[in-house]
């Protein structure tokens, strides 16, 4: 079977009859009554999982569930199954295990056209410890593999990653190649002018973020904590706001490779400043140029909302990572309220509105405005690793059953070039003055310091496989910029 890189894909013949195990992110909220309060998450892995039964296959869902410490009743997924059930239309197998010898006369009984929930996946450590001998265990009761989980793509788990090693194909779901599109693609080529919006109440947690950006928007908007850190860089007093005393010097290099890129860096001229933090705390509003001394600033102001707006009004692509300001807090919502409004009504007037994880995505939920988004992605770390750049694990992953990783190397450059390759050498040509050498087993590479060529740049996330033909996430001969150039080199299994 060739090598396919979507389930949309597969057709029935290639799943009629087969195993699929699929990973998907069912990691749901349940109340002390272990209740579902929020199912959007199973909601999400549906379109996956009813295309798959449509072409006859039998579906082994796999998923974690919160963060256990061995076996813990309250994680099991057993109460997912009346909602999954009712989802789907059909009755949902409750396996009692992920591995073993009664997941194995389950998943062999199971009908074309059946689903069969395997437990917990977490319930063991070597789920996230990425351990080859579980993950072959979970592979074993399948013939293919669907990864559907983006909410866990950043992390190298045994049911993420290791499992790709022993499924051939191992292919994408709807959910995931929707966020692949949307967080890679419209970044990689976005209609411009393109904007992006990032908050938080660290810059240390978003540095990657904003360095990837600085590199593709025209416009780039700063709220949330990380503020008070780029205005103290910048000799203003902040009060008690909470400052990166370490980040300072980063700060100032930031806004000065906006400048020297021509971004136009956006930071509030004013805010919101509390007594305390607090939802009942005393608050005002101030210039940005007068935060007084114990106050501490928890939202952006009435004025760098209206600024904000206007720059966004220009824009065709706006993506949002992190909230304005504690909009936990209703004193201290505004700015990311008024962020969530503006993007809903962007929406409607044709420009391509991306929320980019974690809490971005619960300020839009809180505020009603989830279905007026162009797409809301499901993953919190993912999303950001994508953000910055970064390969994911599980999209390295797919299609590689039948061949050996030698080497995953990530080099502080932007380009890379592959000069020539035989059995045992690949040398390339690095953009930039970084030398190093591998030895190993099977293979030597040489990265030494050539002369650019005029198709030297681009090249992030390359695999080159036994034939040597050279592929990527979007099945072109380059990927986008990024902050660091990532190649990973495979051969056959012996």
């Amino acid at each position: 079977m060739a090598t396919k890189r979507s389930v949309g894909t597969l057709g029935e013949a290639d799943l009629k009859g087969k195993k699929v195990f699929v990973r998907a992110d069912l990691n749901v909220p349940l109340d002390d009554a272990q209740k579902i309060t929020d199912d959007t998450r199973i909601r999400a892995s549906i379109p996956t999982i009813k295309y798959l039964l449509e072409k006859g296959a039998k579906v082994i869902l796999a998923s974690h569930l919160g963060r256990p410490k061995g076996v813990t009743p309250k994680f099991s997924l057993k109460p997912l199954v009346p909602r999954l059930s009712e989802l789907l239309g059909l009755e949902v197998v409750m396996a009692p295990d992920c591995i073993g010898e009664e997941v194995e006369k389950l998943a062999a009984a199971l009908p074309d056209g059946g689903v069969l929930l395997l437990e917990n996946v977490r319930f063991y450590k070597e789920e996230e410890k990425n351990d080859p001998e579980f993950a072959k265990k979970l592979a074993s009761v399948a013939d293919l593999y669907v990864n559907d989980a983006f909410g866990t793509a950043h992390r190298a788990h045994a049911s993420t990653e290791g499992v790709t090693k022993f499924l051939m194909p191992s292919v994408a779901g709807f959910l995931m190649q929707k966020e692949l599109d949307y967080l890679v693609g419209a970044v990689a080529n976005p209609k411009k002018p393109f904007a992006a919006i990032v908050g938080g109440s660290k810059v240390s947690s978003k540095i990657g973020v904003i360095e990837s950006l600085l590199a593709k928007v025209d416009i780039l908007i700063l709220g949330g904590g990380m503020i008070f850190t780029f205005y103290k860089a910048q000799g203003l007093a902040v009060g008690k706001s909470l400052v990166e005393e370490d980040k300072l010097e980063l700060a100032t290099s930031l806004i000065e490779t906006a400048k020297s890129k021509g971004v136009k860096l956006l930071l509030p001229t004013d805010v919101v400043v509390a007594d305390k933090f607090a939802a009942d705390a005393e608050s005002k509003i101030v210039p940005a140029t007068a935060i007084p001394d114990g106050w501490m600033g928890l939202d952006v102001g009435p004025d760098s909302i209206k600024t904000f707006a206007e720059a966004l009004d220009t824009t065709k692509t706006v993506i949002w990572n992190g909230p304005m300001g504690v909009f936990e807090f209703e004193k201290f919502a505004a700015g990311t309220d008024a962020i969530a409004k503006q993007l809903a009504e962007l929406t409607g007037k044709g420009v391509t509105t991306i929320i980019g994880g974690g809490d971005s995505v619960a300020a839009v939920e809180k505020a009603g405005l989830a279905d007026k988004m162009s797409h809301i992605s499901t993953g919190g770390g993912a999303s950001l690793e994508l953000l910055e750049g970064k390969p994911l694990p599980e999209t390295e992953g797919e299609g590689r059953a039948n061949n050996t990783k030698l080497a995953s190397i990530y080099l502080p450059c932007k380009s890379a070039y592959l000069r020539k390759r035989n059995q045992k050498t690949i040398s390339i040509s690095v953009g930039g003055r970084e030398k190093m050498k591998l030895q190993h087993d099977l293979m030597e590479q040489k990265f030494q310091d050539n002369p650019a060529q005029p198709n030297a740049g681009l090249s992030q996330h390359c695999r080159y496989d036994d034939d040597g033909r050279h592929e990527d996430q979007r099945g072109g001969p380059s990927l986008g910029y990024g902050r660091y150039t990532h190649l990973s080199i495979v051969m056959p299994r012996e």
